[in-house]
């Protein structure tokens, strides 16, 4: 498994922002090798956000990435802010 983190400083409207994402998620949802994602809002900091996704694979991600559609969707986002993306393999997990 494969985890992206994408933290997120949002200059434009809050509301824009999540709608934007609402329709990257989806558009994610449909690809192979989509597992879930979480999009978390910072409880102080207005306009940050913190999205974190889980893939099957490395190669699923960037099989998703690489569809034409998804040029649309980076667009809207970028419009509406800035983002510091990085993939990550799982170290440790636990669960209660």
């Amino acid at each position: 498994m494969i985890v992206f983190v994408n933290r997120f400083t949002v200059t434009g409207p809050q509301a824009d922002f999540e709608s934007a994402f609402a329709a990257t998620s989806e558009f994610f949802r449909t690809q192979p090798g989509f597992l879930r994602h979480r999009l978390l809002k910072h409880a102080d900091e207005p306009g940050a956000y913190v999205n974190v996704a889980e893939w099957e694979d490395r190669a699923s991600f960037e099989r998703a990435l690489a569809q034409p559609e998804f040029a649309t969707h980076r667009a809207a986002l970028r419009e509406l802010g800035t983002g510091e993306p990085n993939l990550y393999t799982v170290s440790q997990e636990r669960a209660a």
